[in-house]
């Protein structure tokens, strides 16, 4: 069966996250990606813990073949604007004005192919006082406010990457936009994305509710809002609640746990005073859920229809019943790095994600020779190229 975007080209100039994300997420959807990597290593998340082959790069590169290009080379240059005349998309996530550096800027592409889509990701903005800053997740989420949500006052940063996958997606939806004008109209736009911007469209009620409700902005800020909750049960493991506004998740709540005093309690005995107490509720929460083990607190959750999770390590998700009846997971194989278990698309249509290419990331030029032997280089064109990239390689 073919898949959505089967037929559609891209080409990648991309390292680490954003850009890489945007491809794979596309890739998913049956699109062939070419991506360009420097032939002084590529991208340099293929180092990182796991010699070139790293599980972050695996997890951002799938469906894609790879071409060690030296940009800065006329002869690469060339051959990089013969990929462009024949691509759909090109995601770009250098830091502003390296593309016109490179003479591969917006009109030099648009002359090799009036139809091509470019996607640019930056950190800031193709302007402004900080767009030649270095950019990375935890500089966006700082910028955005992101931070200011999960901190108190000198604490360690924690938890995964945000601005970075936002940004991606945000990539990924502006190019779907972009592509659909294309087919209707034949008009080719230039797409721009940013990680200060993509951190701050991610948060957008603690904006409206600091400005309109006079909420005072902090990490407590959404969960007392929404009533929701971490409590340890006696044998150590962890339930996440979360009652929201509604009043009869409150009542199932006080019955699971058995604390009907808590309703009467002066502190709680309405929401907006159980938001204002809510690190007291919160303690007596956690007070209660230490008295019996997680087995006996999730059976009594569930007979009362509280919405809860347990809260899994990363490992415990891979055998989560839901996880693996939606069958979220599945292995992947690259003939010489063996099987790793990937995640499967989360889009589903007709029911199914069958289509879904699942071909492994490559290793680094490992499509190199096919690439420019189907651009109608010659072997010995090749073998110079590869010359020119062993010669690089030797002078670092």
């Amino acid at each position: 069966m073919p898949s959505l975007l089967d037929g559609i080209k891209i080409l990648e100039s991309t390292t680490i996250i954003t850009g890489s994300l945007a491809g794979c997420l596309l890739g998913d959807l049956g699109a062939s990606i070419v991506k360009v990597e420097h032939p002084k290593g590529g991208d340099p998340f293929r180092v990182f813990r796991g010699d070139d082959y790293s599980p972050h790069f695996r997890a951002y590169n799938r469906n894609k073949e790879s071409l060690a290009l030296d940009l800065r080379s006329e002869k690469g240059r060339k051959i990089y604007l013969k990929l462009a005349a024949e691509t759909d998309i090109l995601i770009e996530n250098f830091r502003p004005g390296v593309m016109d550096r490179l003479n591969l800027g917006l009109e030099v592409l648009r002359k090799a192919n009036p139809r091509l889509i470019v996607c640019s990701i930056t950190g800031f903005g193709a302007d402004g006082p900080y767009k030649n800053r270095p950019a990375y997740d935890a500089v966006a989420q700082g910028v955005a406010g992101i931070t200011s949500l999960f901190l108190d006052e000198d604490a360690q940063l924690t938890g995964p990457t945000i601005a970075d996958n936002m940004t991606g997606y945000n990539a990924c939806y502006g190019i779907m936009a972009a592509l659909f004008e294309r087919e209707r109209t034949g008009r080719a736009r230039r797409v721009e994305v940013n990680m200060l911007e993509s951190a701050v469209a991610f948060i957008p009620d603690p904006f409206l509710n600091a400005q309109l409700a006079g909420v005072e902005p902090g990490p407590l800020m959404r969960v007392s809002a929404s009533q929701s909750y971490a409590v340890r049960c006696a044998d150590g493991k962890m339930i996440a609640i979360h009652m929201s506004s509604q009043e009869k998740f409150w009542q199932a709540m006080q019955n699971a746990f058995e604390r009907p005093d808590l309703g009467t309690d002066p502190r709680f005995d309405d929401r907006t005073k159980r938001i204002d107490n809510y690190l007291a509720l919160s303690a007596e929460f956690r007070k209660t859920a230490a008295t019996q083990p997680h087995s006996y607190w999730t059976a009594r959750l569930e007979a009362e229809d509280v919405p809860f999770a347990p809260v899994n390590s990363l490992p415990e998700v891979y055998d989560d019943p839901q996880v693996r009846h939606l069958g979220t997971f599945t292995d992947i194989t690259h003939p010489e790095h063996g099987t790793y278990t990937g995640i499967r698309r989360p889009v589903l249509f007709d029911g199914a994600r069958d289509d879904q290419p699942l071909e492994p990331p490559p290793d680094f030029n490992e499509q190199g020779e096919k690439i420019l032997r189907g651009l109608g280089l010659s072997d010995a064109e090749i073998e110079a190229w590869n010359d020119h990239n062993r010669k690089l390689n030797d002078d670092a």
